[in-house]
């Protein structure tokens, strides 16, 4: 049976290129859907993006359990299914979750066996560095910190921290941990 990894950190990290090395290069890694209760985009095709559900059936998913985590964000809900990571877990794939620090600490919550990664520069200074090149504001940038201190102290639930300073290291880290 396979396991689950969330990983997490702020934004600005370089999360997404590092996951996408590693998954990429995997074929023990499962792919796991995210679910929503939103209307379909023209062009969108249910369960490429998304597995799209009405909102009745996204109120019953939550009732049963089937949601690991779910939030609401601009009027809209988003989740992570039970059954669907349960599908790939007892195929024998692990499955890789990217989210952020407060669904994966409510996914954490829902399946404490899942390992919980939160992955950041080594100093916050890199993370504001990053942002000032891309913000279009020092406010921006003062917020985006904010947030990325917010996450930090939520993420104390964690089993393991990786720095992100080194992509590379970063993506040997993470393979070492799934081949655990």
């Amino acid at each position: 049976m396979g396991r689950v990894f969330v990983i997490s950190g702020p934004s600005g990290a370089g999360l997404s290129g590092i996951v996408a090395a590693v998954v990429d290069g995997r074929s023990d890694i499962g792919r796991v859907v995210p679910v929503t209760a939103r209307k379909r985009k023209d062009g969108e095709v249910n369960g490429e993006g998304f597995w799209f559900f009405e909102l009745e059936q996204w109120e019953e998913m939550k009732a049963r359990g089937d949601l690991l985590e779910c939030t609401e964000f601009a009027g809209n809900d988003y989740g992570t299914s039970r059954r669907l990571v349960n599908e790939q877990l007892d195929a024998g794939k692990n499955v890789v979750l990217v989210l952020e620090t407060e669904r994966a600490a409510m996914l954490n919550k829902n399946m404490p066996e899942a390992i919980c990664v939160y992955m950041e520069p080594s100093d916050p200074a890199i993370l504001r560095s990053i942002y000032e090149k891309t913000a279009r504001s020092p406010v921006e940038v003062d917020v985006r910190m904010r947030h990325a201190d917010e996450q930090r102290r939520i993420s104390l639930f964690c089993d393991k921290r990786i720095f992100t300073d080194d992509p590379e290291k970063a993506a040997a880290e993470l393979n070492t941990l799934i081949d655990g």
